[in-house]
């Protein structure tokens, strides 16, 4: 069972947060004209336009093409954990979350994209982190102006544009040392890191968007190089198709995007392949959003996605690292997520969000704790201010800085609202108040 436990943990997601100056001295424009709130990784329409467009626009000759990040912040939760976070105590965890440094910028028309390494001063071991490098040209497809373009990536939806997918989903950064659900999809970040992406995109009109391509798991050497686990959650067999749709029009005086998403991957759990067995992954996700920019500066925007997971563990029931190898509906899991959002950007300097997230699907005792339930649900709050979003920061264009409080409250956590792990603890003892402070320079 602690086996089992391991493999589910895998699963839960890990947000990345990015900030790149760079792409602002570059376009000789302030954080606010491509992110929502004056601060990333939230989008405006005209930064989903940068980024569809190779991050090639410019309009200085020369900019230096590094950033760097750190994110700290100071975590309390409800009822001390026991035990506690690794190297931490109990509660009103001070931690140094991460810091990162980037590469990014445009090279011609043509060229462009951004590489992130980071730092986890949780863990205290160094990494690289996203990457998505990109070839853009341009052209007409039934008579309307079009992007053609191939991203080179290391995450599914790393790549995408809307605030909507996993990678770049609300919330934007988030607590590394309290309590967090289990069981989340295989897309919701699983795959971070550890694989290698090409896919081909077309963006027509600014209206229709399609992508299609594949991923496959880089050696187990060169990922230890990088400073990712090759074995977690293992490798993927063959090629891992991936593919993604969406239209984006205006609609109530702002903008509408509504599209959907999919992932195929068979995985050698733990790279073992004794068992001649692979586990299954079919994720399918649908997502809208919509962002309106007010006139008096302010901007409202709902992020919204639906996911569902169907696996089929065959190998990690062969080789009992789910159940006990005998157990014959060991294999089959299906996983549904919920999660949305809605914000109001006040003069892109105060952002309050309100998020809500739920999953739930099958019983499986042999993959989850407790009553084999992966069910959760809950809410989230977060106020932030951002001062220098209009780039008017007193130590140049390039630093920006968000000073942010979030909430978490939990109605149901790992299956149960009461005594979900047998040992009478309750889902309200992992709500968690966080305040941080993200800076970018």
């Amino acid at each position: 069972m602690p086996f089992a436990l391991g493999l589910v943990l895998l699963l839960v997601p890990v947000r990345r947060a990015e900030a790149v100056p760079a792409f602002a001295e570059q376009t000789g424009l302030a954080c606010q004209a491509c992110h929502v709130g004056g601060f990333g990784p939230q989008l405006t329409p005209f930064g989903r336009e940068f980024k569809l467009d190779g991050y090639t626009m410019r309009s200085n000759a020369f900019n230096l093409p590094f950033s760097a990040m750190a994110v700290a912040s100071v975590t309390h939760t409800r009822k001390d954990q026991v035990p506690p976070p690794d190297g931490l105590d109990r509660n009103d965890n001070l931690t140094f979350d991460q810091g990162s440094l980037f590469v990014a910028g445009g090279i011609g028309n043509h060229l462009g994209g951004f590489a992130q390494i980071t730092y986890d001063g949780v863990a205290k071991a160094w990494s690289w982190d996203n990457l998505d490098v990109r070839a853009v040209t341009r052209g007409k497809l039934f008579g309307a102006d079009a992007v053609y373009g191939l991203t080179l990536n290391n995450s599914p939806t790393v790549q995408d544009v809307w605030n909507t997918t996993p990678a770049w989903g609300f919330p934007y950064t988030d607590t590394a040392v309290s309590g967090t659900p289990a069981a989340a999809p295989l897309i919701d970040g699983a795959l971070a890191q550890n694989t290698l992406g090409l896919s081909a995109y077309a963006w027509v009109g600014q209206k229709f968007y399609v992508e299609a391509g594949a991923y496959t798991s880089p050696s187990a050497g060169t990922l230890n190089w990088l400073g990712a686990d090759p074995g977690d959650p293992g490798d993927i067999r063959g090629l891992a198709p991936y593919g993604r749709l969406a239209l984006q029009r205006q609609a109530g005086g702002g903008t509408l995007a509504v599209g959907a998403f999919a992932l195929e991957a068979g995985i050698n759990p733990g790279r073992d392949r004794s068992s001649g067995l692979r586990d299954r992954y079919t994720d399918l996700g649908f997502d809208a959003s919509w962002q309106k920019a007010l006139a008096s500066g302010d901007t409202i925007s709902t992020q919204l996605r639906y996911v569902h997971e169907t696996s089929n563990l065959q190998a990690s029931c062969a080789l009992a690292l789910v159940g006990d190898g005998i157990t014959p509906d060991c294999a089959h899991d299906h996983l549904s997520e919920w999660r949305g959002d809605i914000g109001y950007a006040w003069h892109n300097g105060i952002d309050a969000t309100l998020g809500a997230f739920a999953t739930s699907g099958t019983r499986n005792t042999g993959l989850y704790e407790g009553d084999g339930k992966p069910d959760s649900d809950g809410v989230m709050a977060e106020v932030d201010y951002t001062p220098w979003g209009s780039g008017n920061s007193p130590l140049g264009p390039r630093a920006n800085m968000r000073l942010g409080l979030q909430y978490t409250a939990y109605g149901k956590f790992d299956g149960a609202r009461h005594n979900y792990d047998g040992s009478g603890s309750n889902a309200s003892d992992n709500n968690a108040l966080r305040l941080y402070t993200w800076l970018a320079f």
